[in-house]
């Protein structure tokens, strides 16, 4: 996984807009939380074994709390962290935290949206 950095309110903007193409993934992490640096190891190990078409925004919580906050209200989910959303057509069509988040439940969403937009 080829993370971008997600650490302005105006990169929040861009993925709004690039939800409108296809859907994006937000990972809000926390440095501070050994759990956080868990799970995203294992996602970017299983992404690694089987990459998946979605573009990828790395949040670093700590750092960008304003940022933090601003997903949490553009997108109505409580903050968790870690926690995985991903935006479709600028809204949050999935979300879960912790030891939820597992690459093939990305990949289930996605097939979904992808059946979906093809009907």
């Amino acid at each position: 996984m080829n993370w971008k950095e997600l650490s302005t309110l105006e990169d929040l903007e861009g993925i709004i807009e690039k939800s409108s193409q296809k859907p994006v993934l937000i990972y809000k992490h926390s440095t501070r939380c050994s759990i956080s640096s868990i799970i995203r190891s294992r996602l970017e190990r299983s992404w690694e074994a089987d990459p998946l078409d979605i573009e990828g925004y790395f949040l670093d919580l700590i750092s960008y709390r304003k940022v933090s906050r601003a997903v949490e209200d553009q997108f109505q989910v409580q903050h968790q962290s870690p926690q995985i959303l991903i935006i479709d057509l600028g809204k949050c069509i999935f979300h879960c935290s912790h030891v939820s988040i597992r690459h093939q439940a990305i990949k289930e969403v996605l097939h979904q949206v992808s059946v979906q937009k093809s009907n």
